[in-house]
């Protein structure tokens, strides 16, 4: 894929969105062929080289892995403990440290208020706008998000996709996320890749499809 491309992949739930996204981030080896990914193959890299490589991968996962008793700048942070130092990291559970930069990502996302609250605490909405406000200040060159908007509202929802192709064009990187709402997929991505039992069916730009054609790939008829 190009610099600054955004992929939707779509699919039926059990297809393979997740997993291929797994395969990206270097946390799922890939049964057969081949992958590159920011110029590397993770399958082929071990201990600090791996950790660099997904340092620069940002990842929104579907259950988010979120600490929950922990206080939402913390989970934050977690987005940018690849370049603290052990010693900072582990002084930042004591006493918050980038707390402007956290607050600043979350305030894009309208919960600045939350910045020291629980986050279990919090909605599934709220949480998942913790997610992406994690991935926010980790700033990454690649960014994967696993139905990033499943819990948002419609306005939030599209907040949400801009932000993550905002993102991924600052750094001259991509976006690739696994989408259930084709309007979602239309509107935020250049291009659909669809996906049925693990194999590329549907690999085309948005401008030559329709909210149709994506409900009739998903057996889905409104």
């Amino acid at each position: 894929m190009a610099a600054g491309e955004r992929v939707a992949v779509v699919g039926a739930s059990g297809a393979g969105k997740s997993t291929l996204l797994g395969v990206l981030n270097g946390t799922v080896q890939a049964a057969a062929g081949a992958v590159r990914v920011l110029g590397a193959d993770p399958a082929a890299l071990r201990g600090r080289e791996l950790r660099r490589l997904r340092a620069r991968v940002g990842t929104v996962h579907q259950h988010l892995e979120l600490v929950g008793p922990l206080r939402v700048v913390h989970n934050v942070n977690a987005g940018r403990l690849a370049a603290w130092s052990p010693a900072r990291a582990a002084w930042s559970l004591l006493r918050p440290q980038g707390v402007e930069e956290a607050r600043a990502a979350l305030d894009r996302l309208g919960l600045a208020d939350r910045i020291f609250e629980r986050t279990d605490r919090l909605s599934g909405g709220q949480r998942q706008r913790v997610a992406l406000a994690r991935l926010l200040v980790q700033q990454p060159e690649l960014v994967l998000a696993d139905e990033p908007a499943s819990a948002l509202d419609p306005a939030l929802a599209d907040s949400a996709l801009a932000l993550l192709g905002e993102l991924a064009l600052d750094r001259g990187g991509a976006l690739v996320t696994c989408l259930h709402d084709p309007g979602l997929a239309l509107r935020h991505c250049d291009r659909v890749v669809g996906l049925v039992d693990g194999r590329i069916t549907v690999d085309a730009p948005t401008a030559g499809l329709t909210a149709a054609d994506l409900e009739e790939f998903y057996g889905v008829r409104r």
